[in-house]
This record gives C-alpha cells, sequence and structure tokens, in this order.
C-alpha cells in the first residue's frame, strides 16, 4: 500500500531555463564522493546531478604522499578533493540543468561527521605545508577514523566520574570519532602538529569557509560531535584533567561564531565564483551533517518522525518538543535539526558495510557468475535466492556489530556475529541473516527511545539502501511499523538544497521550505502480521546476544580487540597478546556515524549512502 505526497505538485510548474525561476545547489559530500544536485526552489524539482569520486578516496592503510603504512582503525582524506568537487560536480549539474547560472540563487552543502580538518588561522590544512606532508596527524580525519577510542575511553571515564552534566546528553558515551577524542589524540600522537594547528574545524565547516572566505561553525556538528551544550563547551578544569596541555582545547581550537541552521553563513566569494560558474554574492547556507539535512527532504520536520539515512552506515535523527535522556543516543541538541525542536540522533555503524564485506569476501566466484549471466548486481541475485525463504528458514541469528555498535551500546570495540551455522548453511542465507541483524538492530534503537518517552510515531528511509525492496519489507515486518520512504535519489544533497533556498530568504523557514520541496511516499511498506510474529522469536534471540555480548556477559570480543593491537605492535597495545587480554576492561567504549556515501554502500551498484 502506498500513499505519495510529494508537496507542492508540479505538472503546472514552468520548465527548466525560464526566467521567472528560481534555483539552489546542494552538494552533499559523503564518504567516497561529492555529488551536487540543481533544484527548482518553487517546487523542489531535481533537474539534473553531476558526481566526482575522490582522488585520493579513503586513506586507511597508506599515506597517498609517502606510502606510509597506516595503523589499523585510521581512516584519513585529503582535503583539497572536496574543492574538485566543487570546480567540477557544481559547474557540470548546472550545465546539464540547461539554465542560466544567474538564476541560481544559494548554495548550500552538507558534509559526513564528525570529520576534522587540523589548519592554520586562514584555513590551511596542515597537509597542504610541505613539511607536513607526510605525516598522518597533518590529514583530514574521516568519520570513520577509529584509533582515537583510547581517549575517548579517558574522556568518558572522567567525565562520568566527575559527574559531568553534558554526558547524559550523549546517552552516557562520547564516541571515538567525535572532536574531542580525535583532538586529543593529535595532541599527545604529534604534538608539534597540534600546536602548530590554529583551528580544528569539521570539515562541513571548513567547504562552507572555502565558498565565502568566512569561518562559521555550524550548530548542528557543534552540538552533536563538539559538545556544545547550553552554549558551553567542556570545562578548561576537565580538559586540563585528561592532559595539561588540553585545557584550552575548546576555547583555542574549537570555539568560534556559530551559525543556525538554515541561515547564511555568507556569500559566495569571487575565487568560489570562479570555480563553479555561479554568481558571486549569492546566498551560502551555514554547514550542517548529511543524515540531519536528510529530514527536510523526507518532509520529517515534526516530533516523531524518525529519519533512518540507510547506506554504508545508518543514522537515526528525529525532532522532539521534550528533552529526555535515550539510553545510548548519539546525541540530543536545541535545534539541532529545525529551530524550535529538540533533535535527537541515534545510528548503527555499519549497514551497507556489512553487506558490502560479505559480498567482497565470503561470497563464492560462482555466484559472480551466475548474477553475470542474469544481468544483475551480485546483491541483487542473492536477493532473489532469499526473498522467499520462510523467516527463520536458514536457523541463523546475527549481531550486526562488524563495525562495533553506535546506539545503543555505545561500544565500537564489539564486533560481529554469525550463529547457527551448519555444513549445509548457504551464502544467501547468511546474507539474510546480516539483513536481519541490521533491521533487529534498528529494532532496539525505536524501541529504546519509545521507553525513554520520545516515541516513534513514523518510520522515514533515505538513502541508497532503500532501492532494495526486500531489505525494506524486513525492515517493516521487524520493526512493526509501516516504512515511508524519501522520493529523491539524493537526499541529502535535496536537504542541502532546501537550506539554501532558506539563506537566500525564498522561504521562512526550514519547516515551510520542506514542505514545498521535500518528497516522501508514505507507507510503501507495511508489516506482514504472521512474519512480524515469526521476527518476533528471532529478535528474542538476537536480544539475548545482544545483552551476553554488549552488555558484560562476555567480553571476549574486546579481549580480541586487545590482542590484535598487541600483535600487530599498536604503541597504545600491551606488549604480549598475554597482556593484552589481561588488560581489557569491562567498560564500553563510544562510537557514533553520522555518514553515509551512496557510491560505496550499494545493495545496487550505482545506490548507497554515506554515513
Amino acid at each position: 500500500m502506498s500513499n505519495t505526497d510529494h508537496g507542492q505538485p508540479t505538472a503546472a510548474a514552468t520548465p527548466a531555463g525560464d526566467p521567472a525561476e528560481q534555483y539552489v545547489i546542494g552538494v552533499d559530500y559523503g564518504t567516497l564522493s561529492g555529488r551536487a544536485v540543481v533544484v527548482r526552489v518553487s517546487d523542489g524539482t531535481e533537474l539534473a546531478s553531476a558526481a566526482l569520486d575522490y582522488p585520493h578516496a579513503v586513506m586507511d592503510t597508506t599515506l597517498a604522499a609517502s606510502g606510509k603504512t597506516l595503523s589499523p582503525d585510521w581512516a584519513l582524506q585529503v582535503p583539497s578533493d572536496y574543492v574538485d568537487v566543487l570546480k567540477t560536480a557544481v559547474p557540470e549539474a548546472v550545465q546539464k540543468a540547461g539554465i542560466d547560472p544567474s538564476q541560481v540563487i544559494g548554495i548550500g552543502t552538507d558534509f559526513t561527521a564528525c570529520t576534522m580538518v587540523p589548519t592554520l588561522a586562514d584555513g590551511t590544512p596542515l597537509n597542504e605545508l610541505p613539511e607536513y606532508a607526510d605525516r598522518p596527524h597533518a590529514y583530514v580525519k574521516l568519520w570513520k577514523h577509529h584509533s582515537a577510542q583510547p581517549q575517548a575511553d579517558r574522556i568518558n571515564e572522567l567525565a562520568a566520574k566527575r559527574g559531568e552534566e553534558w554526558l547524559p546528553r550523549y546517552g552516557g558515551l562520547i564516541s571515538s570519532e567525535w572532536e574531542f577524542a580525535k583532538g586529543l589524540q593529535l595532541l599527545e600522537e604529534d604534538p608539534e602538529l597540534y600546536n602548530r594547528m590554529d583551528h580544528w574545524v569539521e570539515a562541513a565547516d571548513w567547504i562552507v569557509w572555502q565558498l565565502t572566505g568566512e569561518y562559521v561553525r555550524n550548530a548542528c556538528t557543534a552540538g552533536y560531535k563538539g559538545i556544545l551544550q547550553d552554549g558551553e563547551y567542556p570545562s578548561q578544569e576537565f580538559l586540563g584533567a585528561l592532559n595539561p596541555d588540553f585545557a584550552d582545547f575548546a576555547e583555542t581550537k574549537v570555539a568560534h561564531t556559530i551559525g543556525q541552521l538554515g541561515d547564511a553563513a555568507g556569500r559566495l566569494s569571487a575565487e568560489a565564483a570562479s570555480w563553479t560558474g555561479l554568481p558571486e554574492g549569492i546566498a551560502v547556507a551555514v554547514g550542517n551533517v548529511d543524515a540531519h539535512v536528510s529530514a527536510p527532504a523526507a518532509q520529517a520536520t515534526n516530533p516523531g518522525q524518525m529519519v533512518a539515512i540507510m547506506g554504508t552506515s545508518t543514522c537515526h535523527v528525529m525532532n522532539s518538543d521534550t528533552l529526555a535522556v535515550v539510553p545510548g543516543m548519539c546525541g540530543v541538541v536545541d535545534g539541532g535539526i529545525v529551530s524550535g525542536l529538540y533533535g535527537y540522533e541515534a545510528g548503527q555503524s555499519g549497514v551497507g558495510d556489512i553487506f558490502a564485506w560479505y559480498v567482497k569476501n565470503q561470497v563464492p566466484g560462482s555466484y559472480y557468475a551466475e548474477a553475470e549471466a542474469r544481468g544483475l548486481s551480485i546483491h541483487q541475485y542473492l536477493t532473489t535466492l532469499i526473498e522467499h525463504q520462510p523467516v527463520g528458514g536458514h536457523g541463523l541469528v546475527a549481531l550486526d556489530w562488524q563495525s562495533g555498535n553506535r546506539s545503543v551500546l555505545v561500544d565500537h570495540e564489539l564486533s560481529g556475529v554469525v550463529l547457527g551455522t551448519t555444513l549445509t548453511t548457504r551464502p544467501e542465507e547468511i546474507y539474510r541473516a546480516l539483513f536481519e541483524a541490521t533491521a533487529f538492530g534498528t529494532r532496539v534503537i525505536v524501541e529504546t527511545f519509545n521507553a525513554s518517552g520520545v516515541p516513534v510515531t513514523e518510520f522515514i528511509v533515505a538513502g541508497g539502501l532503500l532501492k532494495n525492496a526486500f531489505l525494506m519489507q524486513t525492515y517493516s515486518d521487524i520493526l512493526r511499523m509501516p516504512i515511508s520512504i524519501i522520493a529523491s535519489d539524493q537526499g541529502p544533497a535535496l536537504g542541502s538544497a532546501i537550506h539554501a533556498a532558506v539563506a537566500a530568504g525564498a522561504y521562512a523557514d526550514i519547516t515551510a521550505a520542506s514542505q514545498a520541496m521535500g518528497k516522501v511516499d508514505r507507507a510503501v511498506y507495511t508489516p506482514d502480521a504472521e512474519r512480524a510474529d515469526a521476527y518476533d522469536a528471532l529478535f528474542a534471540e538476537y536480544s539475548t546476544l545482544y545483552d551476553y555480548f554488549g552488555r558484560g556477559g562476555n567480553d571476549v570480543m574486546h579481549r580480541l580487540k586487545a590482542i590484535r593491537r598487541a600483535v600487530l605492535g599498536e604503541t597504545d597495545a600491551p606488549q604480549t597478546a598475554q597482556d593484552a587480554a589481561a588488560a581489557v576492561d569491562a567498560g564500553t567504549s563510544a562510537s557514533a556515524a553520522d555518514a553515509f556515501d551512496t557510491e560505496a554502500s550499494a545493495l545496487d551498484e550505482n545506490a548507497g549512502v554515506n554515513a
């Protein structure tokens, strides 16, 4: 059953190129690429898009400039790749749209988070200084850079011990991915670079800085990733207790002017106009996070509407008029999604990444050959093999922790499990069990919000994974909720365009622009009662494993991670595997991953989401 709601009707809309129309550009920076979309202001019609794969992609094994081997859990990028998107994808999209650039009134951008750039006072990234080109800490630390886990553990332990008031706003734990953990790692592993750095900048704000020549921090990442609550960062006393040289980190490296979502951060500079081919002086919206900016694109600005942006990871965002503590949430920020409401965030740090890992490493070549013979992607072929199997027919249950658990356990040291395999288990059955595991993980998040007094009344999916209808039906059955889907292939970019329209003055606020320009198909998938009952039995088994491995019943996953670090010779690891196993603490560690990359997470080789 489907009920389509695309906002304002478009049948009578004027065509592209009509001088009476105005347009905005939305640029979505994902994990592996950046994409630009040209959007009509009057009704949100997407006229054309263009993308650029980052020339340096993600550096997670070696540093491109020197060939230096990177330690496990590192993930770096080169900031000039982001500027290349402005120089190529934006003018290409405008050319494809067939519009006069003079009709463009604004540009908005969104980014993965928490993705950090160390810069000089003028915004120059440290890696662009010749003397630092071979220093890993001089580069962008991508959202999925997790090697700051020891620093995150210390931050969480000290904050809990001191009773820091901001800690409950993040579900009781902050992540190794966030600004303070990564900043503390930089200080302790490369103090020379730390001292040379003037600003520790979210990439979401760095790219706006390049567009305008002005540095403005956005309220979204400052609140969710920068521990800015009620106008204050963690105190000098707290930071100094972590490391005396870290005491002024918030004051000297992080704090800056805060821009509210939907406001103009500045105007397009002459240099950026020459890159993009857009008019100098048009509005540039305050930066935003790819997940949070997608909510207006899906017309989800009211309390209770949870948007799951599903790709390499899944980020769950939702507005509420209630301020509450939700265990394991990634954060709650006043005005974090739209002004006047509390924006909540939770998430799963591996979803499409898990499916991609499995098919890349564990599916036999014969399956690829058969998929090719049928003209299907490997994901499509595996889906055809499992979609008619009865619930529970594989005899399996899995834990979706191959990239740790972001919510509600907030523990990046956890790892994946597939239980119940036999000598007759088929590859496609494990694939289905992984589908189900990610849906079970989402159900834990939804039930936790409901139990905490922040009810989820509608579940809306955005991102590339929505293209797999069987996966969406599985989620509907497991959640026992209808699934609505965003009616756009470029949700984050559309959301950024909506923010650009507000920044340019075309709409009074984000809610009004969302209703006019956003696109959603309501209740496309509805739960089947028989399958839902069968999934309840599997979810009970999932929950037992979830608690056993995730809540201290058996900390074997932590011990194995510590042993791995010791064997690989990481500097912060014990010297022997035996010492590593003995040193593991039963406490949890933090992880969050707000991002999603369309190309990286394909269930279809042309679709995905960045997280």
